[in-house]
């Protein structure tokens, strides 16, 4: 039975420079050699193998560079030493729902996702801070971030206050750079091949971010720099211009692997352009129409040059030719889908109809723009401030309406996506996959990741959020009322459906053309970071003798087998959303996670006399679940009354088929 410890492979996150060892591997095997630290690569064979002017190491070349840029990079390769604990009392819906909201700094947070997460996610949108000199920067530690992130959020004694990122400050856009650039970096692993990533960003670090991105996706995956428009006037403060807009950039993985994004029209676009009606209404619904006659850029065709008959019983020559051919131009008459309509001269224009249903019944989809208008920053506000009964506990949040667009845009052809936002803020996010839902029936699923900064009553923007949280008789931080938020969000969603069921029998949600029977995912799984549930070996060298009684169970003091079994789920790769079953087999409890993908035992003692029974019923419920794979069985190395006890246990289980038998 092998033991599980701190060093462990599967006591970490993803070891990300292990990972690109193997594929450089599998590439190149001779660029690997040996080396007095392990595995190196071989920097001359390299040059060789891609020629001595492509690899260069010139202080002169093209792209984004700054101070710590290279220590950023390395804080993004170095494995986590922490775990998620599950907090089911935070929760809502804890046994049933799919979507997660995570307490912690997402640096530490995206590692431990790696595993169970990497390649999986559709649609990553963040909001980061503007760096405008008042926003939080997420102070990173190389030497031991968990204890730093432990500091400066209050959870424990000793950490310097978290300050702003000033803009009098020297490293003003450097430290902003340093503290983007490794979330980004491991941002993209998560991503599927096919998904997108959407990072709202003001004038502050849009070109930065712009190179930043280049880097980690490639220009050639770059889809747009959206422009969203978040007010509709005002602007008295302004200098020069008066500012109206704000920016959404937009990359893919792999641009090759998206499909054409079109999204179902929205309902200003129907009601600015199909207006007119005909006798196909009732089948079709409204139209718009397109002119007839092709643009000048067309290529000169003489088999579109031809006469079409005109209500009045003439014939109409276009004055240079038609889009459509004879063939088609008849269909298209015969079907009552060419307008005609009269300039001022009296001269016929015929045009063509473009139904707002197509030729399935279904409403017409359509690209994406690249403008967003008609959601202005003052819904954020308004919809925070009545769901909080009229305190403004967020300032300026996003509106829903805005990331819900988002979702629809990026996920239009996928309603199963998983969206991440790791900078959650408001839980804006959450609240939008959700509504998004509810109009077109889909089971996306949410991961929010939100740092519980401490809010400060001596701060004006801040006093009234930490009275807020003193009402609740939660902590003063930003990450309780991006709880709270989903849930008022999801009591709201739910009072609307029993409120107008109960009168008119159907569900008609806001924003809901078609509603669905039944209501979606409306909960979430808490989790927060803290220090591994597996110790590290520390001995004090005065007391070495009783350094090495302490060790002989090396889990942290006070942490429950909740704590402990979540986090195998982390370091295995296995979704925190995953079944989880239990049993009662010779008197202890015995986890089946995944269908019997894992089975633990993570009871503090097991009696010799119980090793027989508790084998046969693991090795029966086994069979009984019949996992698609191997399963891995652990238990606490501590809980065995003597090595006998362990080895007999493995050597049952292992002769049963069970042979990824570990120990904590």
């Amino acid at each position: 039975m092998q033991k599980i410890e701190a060093n462990s492979p599967e006591a970490q996150s993803a070891d990300l420079v292990r990972a690109n060892i193997e594929q450089l591997k599998k590439l190149f095997p001779e660029l690997l050699t040996e080396s007095a630290n392990g595995v190196a690569v071989n920097v001359d064979v390299l040059k060789a193998l891609v020629g001595d002017k492509t690899a260069t190491d010139a202080d002169e070349k093209y792209g984004l560079n700054w101070h710590g840029k290279r220590r950023a990079r390395q804080l993004a390769l170095t494995p986590s030493t922490g775990t998620l604990r599950p907090c089911p009392d935070e929760s809502v819906d804890w046994d049933t729902t799919q979507n997660l909201m995570i307490e912690g700094d997402n640096l530490e947070v995206l590692k431990l996702l790696q595993k169970s997460y990497a390649g999986k996610v559709k649609l990553i949108y963040i909001d980061p801070p503007y760096n405008t000199g008042k926003d939080f920067v997420y102070p990173d530690n190389f030497q031991d971030n968990i204890k730093n992130y432990l500091e400066l959020t209050g959870q424990t004694e000793g950490g310097a206050r978290i300050s702003s990122n000033t803009d009098a400050s020297g490293r003003f856009h450097t430290d902003w750079l340093n503290m983007v650039y490794p979330r980004l970096k491991l941002a993209r692993n998560l991503l599927r091949e096919d998904g997108l990533i959407f990072i709202s960003l003001d004038d502050s670090e849009i070109a930065s971010t712009r190179k930043i991105c280049d880097e980690f996706f490639g220009e050639e995956n770059f889809v747009d720099c959206m422009v969203w428009k978040k007010r509709y006037g005002g602007g008295a403060k302004e200098k020069y211009l008066v500012t109206l807009h704000e920016y959404i950039l937009v990359y893919a993985k792999s641009l090759d692997k998206i499909q054409e994004i079109e999204v179902p029209l929205s309902d200003a676009s129907v009601e600015r352009y199909y207006t007119t009606r005909d006798q196909y209404f009732e089948e079709k619904g409204p139209y718009r129409t397109h002119p007839l006659e092709a643009m000048k850029s067309f290529e000169d065709r003489l088999n579109l040059r031809f006469p079409i008959p005109t209500p009045d019983g003439g014939e109409l020559f276009p004055k240079r030719q038609w889009r459509w051919g004879r063939e088609r131009m008849q269909e298209a008459l015969d079907r009552g889908e060419v307008a005609f309509s009269k300039t001022r001269d009296g001269s016929w224009i015929a045009s063509s109809k473009q139904y707002l249903k197509d030729d399935t019944g279904d409403t017409r989809s359509a690209k994406a723009f690249s403008i967003i208008d008609g959601i202005y920053t003052q819904a954020g506000t308004a919809e925070t401030v009545e769901m909080f009964g009229d305190a403004r506990v967020f300032s300026f949040p996003k509106p829903t309406a805005l990331i819900q667009r988002i979702v629809e845009i990026a996920t239009s052809n996928d309603k199963d996506a998983l969206i991440i936002d790791f900078f959650a803020g408001s839980g804006t996010t959450g609240q939008a996959v959700v509504q998004q839902n509810i109009v077109d029936g889909g089971n996306r699923r949410f991961i929010l990741v939100q740092l519980p900064e401490p809010l400060d009553t001596d701060s004006r923007e801040q006093e009234t959020a930490a009275n807020y949280c003193d009402q609740l008789g939660k902590p003063r931080t930003i990450a309780e009322l991006t709880k709270e938020r989903l849930r008022r969000s999801a009591s709201k969603i739910r009072a609307t459906h029993a409120s107008q069921t109960s009168t008119t029998g159907q569900l008609a949600l806001e924003n809901s053309s078609q509603p669905p029977a039944t209501l979606p995912d409306l909960g979430f799984r808490v989790f927060k970071l803290d220090h591994s549930n597996i110790r590290a070996w520390n001995p004090k060298p005065a007391d070495l003798a009783q350094a090495v009684i302490d060790y002989q169970d090396n889990l942290t003091a006070g942490r429950t087998e909740s704590d402990i079994l979540y986090e195998l789920l982390l370091k295995l790769g296995l979704d925190l959303c995953v079944p989880i079953a239990t049993r009662q087999l010779a008197g202890l409890a015995v986890h089946a996670v995944g269908g019997g993908v894992l089975m633990a035992c993570l009871a503090p003692a097991i009696a010799s006399t119980a090793v027989d029974a508790l084998a046969t019923g693991i090795i029966a419920w086994r069979k009984e679940l019949a996992p698609a794979g191997d399963t891995t069985c652990v238990f606490r190395d501590s809980a065995f009354a003597d090595d006998i006890a362990k080895t007999n246990l493995s050597a049952i289980l292992a002769q049963q088929g069970i042979q990824n038998v570990r120990s904590l």
